[in-house]
């Protein structure tokens, strides 16, 4: 299987003809595998990311942000937790976002998400992020009155001009050495219902579920219509945004594997060049431990 043309299915890098209904929910791309199969290519995608992440690592001169934005019950946790599996802990942190705090509220709406970016060298994972300000807060016009912004800034541009913040931002970002990859995992409206049902007769997935949740659903067109709109402001060549068909969660995770794989290669990451001096200082190190008497047993 060709991931690269794969991932050109769900690559959006230019919204002004993306259309959200263009990319169906359950979706698999006509793979029709076992689950031991697709089990089989993620181990392999993890494989190799975890090789490219020692690289990243070791190399210390770029960073990666991957942000995750979806509906409730669309996979997130999951989709980090099984595609992050193989990445050494000491190179790789997770932020999730949620109701932003007394603090966060004065301050702009990029600064709480501003002090989590990864260093160079690792990978920073965003579970929602300043996204969630032109998608819940546009959903929920309350909020934004909650903001503390003057009057005369909350006028009808505010999102296009959040857009432009946020184009701006993810270019100076890219422009000092950190890769931003973006995941809208689109789940479909029945399979959300179908999990949540889940998590209600389940008692071990008891505690994933809220109330909230299930009243998030009337809004599930006004949602569909800010991610549309959202994806096709902010998708460029140097921070596209993937649309993850995301009712099957196995294809899911290969999908992002795949993105993954594909950011960290484009980077060409080699391990530093080892000196002249540093090679001599190696020599030395090895002819005294070589030299050293084993301990009697």
């Amino acid at each position: 299987m060709n991931m690269k043309n794969l991932l050109k299915r769900y690559r959006i890098d230019d919204g002004r003809k993306f259309r959200l209904k263009d990319i169906v929910p359950n979706d698999t791309a006509g793979l029709d595998i076992e689950k031991d199969a697709a089990k089989a290519l993620l181990k392999g995608g993890v494989e190799r990311m975890a090789g490219l992440q020692e690289r990243l690592y070791a190399r210390d001169r770029w960073s990666v942000l991957l942000i995750f934005q979806a509906m409730d019950a669309a996979g997130k946790d999951s989709t980090i937790k099984h595609v992050m599996s193989g990445i050494n802990p000491q190179g790789c942190e997770v932020h999730s976002f949620k109701a932003p705090s007394g603090e966060e509220l004065d301050h702009d709406f990029l600064w709480r998400t501003t002090r989590r970016l990864p260093e160079r060298g690792r990978i920073g994972i965003f579970n929602r992020s300043y996204y969630e300000e032109v998608l819940v807060v546009r959903v929920h016009r309350e909020i934004l009155a909650a903001q503390k912004l003057a009057p005369e800034l909350v006028t009808r541009n505010i999102w296009l001009q959040r857009f432009q913040d946020i184009r701006a931002f993810e270019a100076y970002l890219g422009r000092n050495g950190t890769v931003v990859r973006k995941f809208f995992l689109h789940v479909s409206k029945e399979e959300q219902r179908r999990r949540f049902l889940e998590r209600i007769e389940t008692p071990e997935k008891n505690w994933k579920f809220s109330m909230a949740d299930v009243a998030e659903r009337a809004h599930w067109k006004e949602y569909m219509a800010a991610y549309e709109e959202m994806i096709a402001a902010t998708s460029t060549r140097e921070a596209p945004w993937y649309v993850v068909p995301a009712d099957n969660k196995w294809f899911t995770r290969l999908v992002v594997a795949a993105a993954v794989d594909d950011a960290l290669d484009d980077l060409d990451l080699k391990l530093p060049p080892v000196s002249p001096r540093q090679k001599r200082e190696l020599a030395r190190a090895r002819k005294a431990l070589l030299a050293e008497k084993p301990p009697r047993r």
